[in-house]
């Protein structure tokens, strides 16, 4: 009985600086999850546009399949110096292949997941006469977290693919 007395006066619970440390190892575990979070939303958000772009490339490949003649003849390429920006999309006339780009370029170019009709979301298009098609779609990726002005703020996907 002695024995229990004295183990109970020496130890009588926790003191104050074992909570005030398990508070704080606790803060830090949930402060590293949010920030886990966070990071997961932009890394999803990035790969939607990458989804978005490829799936706008294989739109473009699709419709110049419809129009092969002319796809084969130039008239859907675009000069590497100007390409399609999202914010000035090309008029439609009375050709298959321009009212094609237009289209091309006001839904899938100006698609919110690749920012919108801005001038930094580009297409650019390229044909050769055996059907041999490159697409290349450019976007500004900075607003799904990466640092503007670096290297993993322009992002593009690049479609190769024959008629």
């Amino acid at each position: 009985m002695s024995r229990m007395r004295a183990l109970q006066k020496t130890q009588a619970g926790f003191s104050l600086v074992e909570i005030m440390v398990a508070v704080l190892v606790l803060s830090l575990a949930f402060l590293s999850l949010g920030a886990l979070a966070a990071r997961s939303l932009s890394s999803n958000g990035s790969a939607m546009s990458r989804s978005v772009a490829t799936i706008a490339a294989y739109s473009i490949l699709d419709a110049m399949r419809a129009d092969r003649p002319n796809a084969e003849g130039g008239s859907y390429n675009t000069l590497i110096s100007t390409p399609i920006a999202a914010n000035n999309c090309p008029a439609a006339d009375t050709t298959l292949a321009s009212v094609q780009l237009k289209l091309w370029c006001d839904k899938q170019l100006g698609d919110p997941a690749l920012g919108g009709h801005v001038a930094t979301t580009t297409g650019e298009i390229s044909c050769n006469a055996a059907g041999t098609c490159t697409v290349i779609i450019k976007w500004d990726d900075s607003r799904n977290g990466n640092v503007p002005g670096t290297s993993d703020t322009i992002q593009q996907v690049t479609t190769t693919g024959m008629l």
